[in-house]
């Protein structure tokens, strides 16, 4: 029942009785009206380029970066290069003095942690301090009468970087408490 019929008015009004709503546009069509729907249309038209161009601007900065990723990728790849190209020389020489091989694969490790350190994360060198969550992944404990509890003891995997730009945490072994 429609609010009129509710407060003992007569009847539904037309519209609500075949099921339909009212229409909101005024039964006077005049000038006023005319003006009305102009500034509507317009504000429509503006909400409309205003979504394409804030749409346009989203695509833009996508691309930006993506190429900058890709930038950024080329960059690093070409400093591993050398390491890569060492590698190569080091198997070219494979059936040479296995001292000389073993020196040159050494040098390339040096090399490779050079271009680690030069992108923000050099190795660590973890043995002797004090176990830290947020640098260390503990895998073992084990005790050591010469090290205070809590001291990592060995690192079985080294890690790279320091404070919020850590590559990954060390894997190491700390002492416990006798």
């Amino acid at each position: 029942m429609s609010e009129r019929g509710a407060r003992g008015e007569a009847g539904p009004a037309p519209a609500e009785a075949n099921g339909e709503t009212a229409s909101l546009e005024p039964a006077d069509s005049g000038p006023a009206t005319a003006e009305l729907r102009h500034q509507l249309a317009e504000m429509q038209d503006q909400r409309l380029r205003a979504l394409a161009d804030a749409d346009n601007v989203r695509k833009g900065c996508a691309a930006q970066v993506s190429h900058a990723e890709a930038e950024t990728r080329a960059r690093v790849a070409a400093r591993w290069l050398p390491v890569v190209d060492n590698l190569e020389r080091a198997l070219a020489y494979s059936a040479a003095d296995p001292d000389a091989i073993v020196e040159g694969v050494r040098a390339i490790r040096d090399q490779a942690l050079g271009v680690l350190a030069a992108l923000g994360f050099p190795r660590r060198d973890d043995v002797g301090v004090p176990f830290d969550p947020a640098r260390h992944d503990a895998v073992a404990a084990r005790s050591d009468p010469d090290a205070p509890a809590g001291t990592v003891l060995e690192v079985t995997r080294p890690g790279y970087g320091e404070g919020d730009h850590q590559l990954r945490p060390a894997q190491v072994v700390v002492a416990e408490a006798d």
